[in-house]
């Protein structure tokens, strides 16, 4: 007994000097949590998971992944817009933002930045065959931005001089199609993208010279994960020593280069289906999958809250009342915000993107369930409940037993009805980033610049997925007519 203690308390001993003589080795890697952007030529391009997992996911993923590599630490992406990665970083719920952010003076106040990789000069670009040939064209005409982007500030500065109005977009792609549709006259962002966009078909040309030229950089909140930013910049000086830099910079910005203008894309409407076909399955599998969890959750927490919207407590017909109103009158964009950004916010715990989609269209859906589940039930004639009361029956027995039954078949077709509301409002989800069949569209324009087509595509998928519901909702009424 006393050897076997002798050999337990040296392997301890052992143990307690590899922890100190090799600390890096005894404790779990670095993991961190990066806000990114959604598709965005040549910086960041998701493959139909809405991840960036695609042969070409875009140069500074490449960048962060060959960097993760060399530092020896994990990560895992967060997709968002520009302004709800901004959003997400001041609150923390990530620990850095990689999508294209140009240091500013006005962003050094609030974030602190890595050691630049790439230097991007801002441009006007206008359709080809415009007759907007300098800035001076301008005035009176309206030019599209992409909201939050340093393009923005910078078309905002030269409003005054040259006296044109701003339209604002949340992403590149959606603001580069507005140009083309003849719906604004040009549009300011970034040399990279504009002629990303134009090797891709796009039928732009870029007015004057390049302006504003501002550094490319890796951002975390202002005084914090110091060794974060040592890491990165450590990870960069190492990838560009050994080549993998230039390498990543030519594959994407080079004159061979082989994310751009290198395949022949099918531009018909059957080609771009057949292209993307798995990008749109895909799509269509996530907002089933939300929706019908979502229902279910919905219909379980409606049901609940509109049984007691009825009983004869005030105080749980104000519960009843009070959550319907509230999750009725929020848009459902400002509650997958609040959701996926304001509660992590509270309670500094992170929502996985997934979840959070749910979670938003199952308040808002649980809210009208309930209204219509409180309706059902006034709908049934009150005298069967007072009879039914006079006979002896508890309150709880008579709605089970008599009023419920009845009004179910008041119900049902409601129910149906939400599920089709609840499938059309998960393309708003696409705002926090959720992979669903919108995000999908926006991904695969930003790829192909084909807005018109891509857009018609969705339209119908959506149109054929709300037709097969709206069938069922036509043959459950019709069920329960003929039962009556």
């Amino acid at each position: 007994m006393r050897k076997n203690l002798i050999k337990l308390s040296l392997v301890f001993v052992c143990l307690f000097a590899f922890t100190l003589l090799f600390p890096g080795q005894a404790k779990a890697a670095d993991h961190y949590t990066i806000g990114t952007g959604p598709t965005f030529m040549p910086f960041q391009i998701q493959d139909n998971k809405g991840g960036y997992t695609g042969k070409h996911p875009g140069l500074e993923i490449e960048i962060f992944k060959a960097i993760a590599k060399k530092e020896h630490f994990t990560y895992t992406f967060k997709p968002m817009e520009l302004t709800a990665n901004i959003t997400a970083l001041e609150g923390n719920q990530t620990d850095g933002v990689l999508a294209a952010l140009m240091i500013t003076p006005e962003r050094k106040e609030k974030m602190d930045f890595s050691d630049s990789y790439l230097n991007v000069g801002l441009t006007l670009a206008a359709p080809t065959k415009s007759k907007i040939n300098s800035w001076s064209d301008l005035k009176g005409k309206t030019v599209a931005v992409k909201a939050g982007s340093t393009s923005e500030a910078f078309a905002e500065s030269m409003q005054k001089k040259y006296g044109f109005q701003l339209r604002r977009f949340k992403d590149s792609n959606t603001e580069l199609n507005d140009v083309l549709v003849g719906n604004t006259v040009a549009a300011v962002d970034s040399t990279a993208t504009v002629e990303s966009a134009i090797k891709n078909k796009m039928k732009l040309h870029l007015v004057g010279k390049a302006y504003n030229k501002n550094p490319v950089a890796f951002a975390v909140k202002k005084g914090t994960h110091k060794k974060l930013l040592q890491q990165f910049n450590t990870g960069l000086k190492a990838i560009k020593a050994d080549g993998t830099y230039n390498k990543i910079m030519t594959t994407y910005l080079g004159k061979n280069s082989t994310v751009t203008g290198a395949t022949k894309v099918d531009r018909s409407f059957i080609g771009l289906l057949r292209q993307n076909a798995d990008s749109f399955i895909s799509g269509i599998t996530m907002t089933i999958e939300i929706t019908v969890l979502a229902i279910i959750f919905a219909t379980i927490i409606g049901v609940i809250l509109g049984v007691l919207g009825t009983v004869p407590s005030k105080t749980l017909r104000a519960i009843s009342s009070t959550y319907a109103f509230i999750f009725k009158s929020i848009p459902v964009m400002v509650l997958a915000f609040f959701v996926y950004i304001g509660l992590p916010d509270l309670t500094g715990q992170k929502i996985p993107l997934f979840i959070a989609g749910v979670v938003t269209i199952t308040l808002e859906n649980s809210a009208y369930t309930a209204s219509f589940v409180s309706g059902g039930i006034e709908a049934v004639p009150s005298g069967q409940m007072e009879a039914a009361r006079a006979c002896g029956m508890s309150y709880f027995d008579t709605m089970r037993q008599i009023v419920l039954p009845q009004a179910v078949r008041i119900m049902v077709p409601s129910f149906i009805n939400q599920f089709i509301i609840a499938l059309k409002g998960t393309s708003v989800l696409s705002a926090i980033g959720v992979a669903e069949l919108t995000q999908q569209g926006t991904i695969i324009i930003a790829k192909n610049m084909e807005g018109f087509k891509v857009w018609f595509l969705i339209a119908m998928m959506y149109l054929i997925l709300i037709a097969i519901l709206t069938y069922l909702s036509n043959a459950v009424k019709k069920h329960y007519q003929l039962a009556d």
